[in-house]
């Protein structure tokens, strides 16, 4: 018998100074079996960062051909495919030729690695854009994830604040 989803319910107050995006965001999340914490709060984080009104998560992980976050326009074309974690390059730059633009949220324990493979293949293509996420702040993030998340996230010159509870973390965003 295979093990069922965790269910999340999260309200993000997103405040993207860059961008003149104030939103509350009411969502319900699942987390697969075979998904890291460290994931789907990479999840929720590409989610704030990305945040249009009709960007939607996906199957995900369970689907191997959908990214794990999209935005599609009124024609059904894709016009942003998010990534996250540290997929192959490959997949991006298919992504890239299937949409309007690609994003890849990349955090994980091998990034620095991952990084030294293989971000030149993503240089040149110009609707890319990877975004990297300090692993430190990501495993102080998941150490406070509770099955109900409120958050309060604050983007403003390349730096994310994140209060939850009583503390607010902050991480800069490492942009390509």
């Amino acid at each position: 018998m295979a093990l069922p989803s965790t269910i999340y319910r999260a309200n993000i107050q997103l405040s993207d100074i860059d961008r003149g995006i104030y939103e509350s965001l009411p969502f319900t999340v699942a987390r697969h079996p075979s998904e890291t914490e460290e994931r789907l709060v990479a999840r929720l984080l590409a989610y704030a960062l990305f945040f249009e009104p009709d960007l939607t998560f996906t199957k995900g992980i369970s689907a191997g051909d959908e990214p794990d976050l999209w935005l599609k326009g009124p024609d059904g074309r894709v016009r942003l495919w998010i990534e996250v974690g540290l997929p192959e390059p490959q997949r991006l730059i298919k992504a890239s030729r299937h949409s309007e633009r690609a994003a890849l949220v990349a955090v994980g324990k091998s990034l620095p690695t991952w990084e030294q493979q293989h971000l030149s293949q993503l240089e040149g293509i110009p609707n890319v854009m990877v975004i990297r996420i300090d692993q430190t702040f990501i495993t102080r993030l998941v150490s406070r994830l509770e099955r109900s998340i409120s958050w309060s996230i604050t983007i403003t010159e390349g730096t994310l604040y994140l209060a939850v509870a009583d503390e607010t973390l902050e991480t800069s965003l490492h942009m390509r």
